[in-house]
């Protein structure tokens, strides 16, 4: 009798190797499965945290604008409180002059503020009374800087630029949870591919997930880190 397998051992082993193979394909599919979730589910993590961090960078400049602006206001009317009050006096000194009150004129000129007299004693030095071509009076003088004007000013430039920052910190903050929505949908495929017994259909899903894992690490490297 010759030794060997018969047809039906044959058949039995042939299948039993298929098995066995089949079985390990599955096996490394489900690694490539594990190993992606795995990856997705750290950088999805690192992509919600800097969405959040950037989050409140924006609202900390956008209140620190906000509160900047308010003092840029209080200084702007206290520029426009000095300006009538220096208006206010110089109206009475200049009323004390025309009318010969030299008395009235001294006295109103002792209430000028110290900055306005500085502008006051400029505008006398071009002869206004005989000169045509002197400025109308001292607020029009470059002498002339009420206190808080220079202030509003500094303060606004300030607010602005916290403004800014606060659009742009929040322009980052979308972009960061735009990344994390992709990084979502990699989680998405790769849970529902265990659910395929086509192994072809899980691949592709791997695949495509893959593909988003790495579009979405692309835009990341593209990004600022979290402040």
């Amino acid at each position: 009798m010759a030794e060997g397998l018969s047809p039906i051992e044959v058949g039995k082993e042939v299948a039993e190797h298929a098995k066995h193979d089949h079985v390990a394909h599955d096996r490394v599919v489900s690694i490539a499965e594990a190993l992606l979730l795995a990856v997705v589910t750290v950088v999805a993590a690192w992509s919600g945290f800097s969405a959040a961090k950037w989050g409140t960078e924006s609202s900390l400049n956008l209140a620190k604008a906000s509160a900047t602006r308010a003092k840029a206001n209080r200084s702007f009317q206290q520029a426009l409180t000095f300006r009538a009050a220096d208006a206010s006096f110089f109206n009475a000194w200049f009323t004390a002059y025309i009318a010969g009150n030299a008395n009235s004129a001294r006295v109103a000129r002792k209430r000028f503020r110290p900055q306005y007299r500085v502008a006051f004693d400029a505008w006398l030095a071009t002869r206004p009374f005989t000169n045509p071509n002197a400025p109308p009076g001292p607020q029009q003088m470059p002498q002339y800087k009420p206190s808080g004007e220079a202030a509003s000013r500094l303060l606004d430039a300030r607010a602005d630029a916290y403004y800014a920052e606060g659009e742009h910190s929040a322009e980052t903050s979308d972009q960061y949870i735009r990344t994390t929505v992709i990084l979502a949908s990699v989680l998405f495929l790769v849970g529902i591919s265990s659910h395929f017994k086509i192994r072809a259909a899980r691949l592709v899903l791997i695949g495509l997930g893959t593909a988003l894992l790495l579009f979405a690490g692309i835009l990341i490297l593209n990004l600022p880190p979290p402040p």
